[in-house]
């Protein structure tokens, strides 16, 4: 990656990152969902899932649901822009065009990890243990596929240019799935076979057992290994997708 490219994505980063960090409780009342179905979802849980409390298996897959939310919808921030024409003006600009997509992709990372450590830090006084090396070790794995994911997303807005109503259609018809195939919410393991062959199909599955297994303190895990090579593809997807959508704008 060249010197130009690497400047040209901070920049692009860094105006992207202005906006929350002059509203960070925009990040902090995005957490109203996750922590509903904490308190929804946890007390219907048999005392020990997979051999760990149920509050132990919930809270890392509540984690990456809040970051699947939270980074599928930020393409319509880059909706939102074209409409004003703000996205034409930086279209023109010398800025590089995979750096418009990087830079963007890059800033999830900040919400993604912010809204982490409120849902550790709320559920820590009900019993859930912190291990420590794991709970950062999982954090960064969750910056990765936040960047991934974020990447996509705004190739669907790029996708779905003028048409709002389409991007917010097609996000939700893959969320949803997404989500309970990877047994975020819900174990899957005793489900239909067709359910859990679709389940396996689904990178997601293994970066939250990959969650499971660091925030259990069990970095040497073969499953932790499975994870991060899901999120790593997920995110060079984004990336790749993303960077030939961004040049196709400008085409």
């Amino acid at each position: 990656m060249s010197t130009t490219l690497i400047t040209d994505t901070i920049t692009v980063f860094s105006r992207e990152l202005r906006p929350v960090l002059r509203d960070p409780f925009s990040v902090i009342f995005s957490m109203v969902q996750p922590l509903f179905f904490l308190a929804l979802f946890a007390p219907l849980l048999p005392d020990a899932v997979g051999g760990e409390s149920a509050l132990q298996w919930f809270v890392p897959g509540i984690i990456l649901m809040s970051c699947l939310f939270g980074t599928s919808a930020t393409g319509a921030n880059l909706l939102s822009e074209i409409m004003t024409g703000s996205h034409e003006r930086m279209l023109v600009s010398p800025l590089r065009r995979p750096a418009l997509i990087m830079g963007r992709a890059l800033k999830e990372i900040v919400p993604t990890l912010a809204q982490a450590v409120v849902i550790v830090a709320a559920t820590i006084p009900f019993g859930f243990r912190l291990h420590l090396m794991g709970a950062v070790v999982g954090l960064l794995l969750l910056a990765l596929l936040g960047v991934g994911l974020g990447a996509l997303s705004y190739t669907l807005a790029l996708a779905c240019k003028n048409q709002e109503w389409m991007f917010w259609a097609v996000q939700q018809t893959l969320v949803f799935p997404l989500l309970l195939l990877a047994g975020m919410l819900l174990p899957i393991d005793d489900g239909p076979g067709w359910l859990r062959t679709l389940s396996r199909l689904n990178p997601l599955t293994y970066v939250v057992d990959a969650e499971r297994a660091l925030f259990t303190g069990d970095l040497a895990s073969t499953a932790v290994g499975r994870g991060v090579l899901a999120a790593a593809l997920v995110a060079a997807l984004g990336l790749l997708v993303g960077t030939r959508a961004m040049r196709r704008a400008v085409a």
